[in-house]
């Protein structure tokens, strides 16, 4: 029964989002990924991207260290 609703909200969300991106049109979609296009390739959103990538190294490589101390 669980994987009925599921599905079902699954479904309900895809008839929503079709909908709402009929009334929305081609050219307000367009200026959406222009915006969005815009704020991903700001010099300030690389940077900080790097710095994420950056931590995530770290974190993993302490991960990795903590696990063969522990014998795992």
């Amino acid at each position: 029964m669980l994987k009925f609703f599921t599905w079902l909200g699954i479904g309900l969300i895809g008839l929503a989002a079709y909908s709402y991106g009929a009334k929305l049109g081609r050219g307000r979609c367009r200026e959406i990924k222009a915006t969005i296009d815009a704020v991903w390739n700001d010099p300030r959103m690389k940077k900080a991207r790097k710095q994420a990538h950056k931590q995530a190294d770290k974190a993993t490589k302490f991960a990795a260290k903590q696990t063969k101390k522990i014998g795992r």
